[in-house]
């Protein structure tokens, strides 16, 4: 059996991720598709809108399995994100991997990751970030001034994180040209994730954006100021400077507004500078609610298992093709791996569920 795979956050899982998944079972028919999904929180520091459990429900009517991708991983940088994601798919046996791409050009991708290893490239994102500016953008610069490529859009960023863990494997890479901006908050037949939790929070039907699926379990959707108190809580409370993410000092800022602010949005903007994007003060406010330490991710740099979350008929079959391998392929919850533990915490601060009490969804 063969099997491609789909990274994925899902928040909320919409008419363009069908348009993804149907593509993808063009590209390879008769393939098994396998999906790496973040779970209760993202890459880009949001709340995911459905919870885990419900979202793999959703999935489980367009693919064959889903798999986790751990906390650890899933709410951080662009390069730890897919690392942990294509470290995944490789000991689950990928073909190829898909993924939406704004230039939707794999040789300017892996004429970039050549431009990456050159001496003078780190040098000069190092200069860059000297001036001031965040890592994004230093490497944006920093590519420009080696190639006079261009590459700044978000999806293009993830896919080149990708493409460099690619290197060491031989799955293969394909893109799908994304139909619209990441950052477009206008709401068309297909809309991105960002116009549609835009249109949530505002009140508006969006029942032409996504499938019927995930209309069933919107109604119960969470959003990050649900969170706020929590996490102000947390950071009155706490030595905020132990957890990830919290670094040069920031820690200062957060702790002469965080009295004077009521929403996340507000506090982001009173202690945002330009060496830290919005994203990463997301990821950061993310890692203090759910506790997670510099040590912990210190601790927890590689895949440590493979946790199943849901499958059908062709899932199961095809996990039995697979050879034993030095990463387990796991069904339950091992109470000896702290990568587990972290994410059985996270469950509960996000909707008080016990996460080791769940088993994965058979479709």
């Amino acid at each position: 059996m063969k099997s491609v795979g789909i990274i994925c956050e899902y928040n909320p899982f919409h008419n363009g991720h069908v348009y993804h998944i149907n593509k993808v079972k063009e590209l390879f028919p008769d393939h098994t598709i396998i999906l790496v999904m973040s779970g209760n929180f993202t890459q880009r520091g949001d709340v995911s809108l459905i919870n885990k459990w419900d979202k793999t429900k959703i999935a489980l009517n367009y693919v064959d399995l889903v798999v986790e991708l751990p906390f650890v991983f899933s709410t951080q940088s662009a390069d730890i994100f897919a690392k942990g994601a294509i470290s995944i798919l490789k000991n689950l046996n990928v073909e190829a991997i898909v993924f939406g791409s704004e230039c939707n050009d794999i040789t300017e991708l892996k004429e970039i990751v050549k431009i990456q290893k050159k001496k003078n490239y780190n040098s000069l994102v190092k200069e860059f970030l000297d001036e001031g500016i965040n890592y994004p953008t230093a490497l944006s610069k920093a590519v420009y001034k080696l190639s006079g490529i261009k590459i700044n859009s978000p999806n293009d960023l993830l896919g080149l994180s990708y493409m460099k863990e690619l290197n060491n494997t031989n799955i293969n890479a394909i893109t799908i040209k994304r139909t619209n901006d990441f950052h477009d908050k206008t709401l068309n037949k297909i809309s991105s994730a960002t116009a549609i939790r835009e249109a949530l929070k505002n009140k508006k039907r969006i029942n032409k954006y996504v499938p019927k699926e995930t209309l069933k379990y919107i109604k119960n959707a969470k959003y990050t100021d649900d969170y706020f108190e929590l996490l102000k809580y947390k950071i009155i409370s706490s030595d905020i400077s132990k957890y990830l993410d919290v670094d040069e000092g920031i820690e200062n800022r957060i702790n002469r507004f965080i009295n004077e602010s009521n929403s996340l949005e507000e506090l982001i903007k009173k202690v945002k500078n330009k060496r830290f994007t919005y994203s990463k003060l997301k990821r950061m406010f993310i890692h203090i609610l759910c506790g997670l330490t510099k040590e912990e991710a210190k601790n927890n740099k590689d895949i440590k298992y493979i946790r199943i979350l849901g499958l059908n008929d062709n899932g199961r079959n095809y996990l039995k093709t697979i050879k034993k391998n030095n990463i387990p392929i796991i069904t339950s919850y091992k109470s000896d791996l702290e990568m587990l533990q972290i994410e059985n915490r996270v469950s509960l601060i996000y909707n008080n569920d016990i996460d080791y009490k769940h088993r994965p969804i058979i479709k």
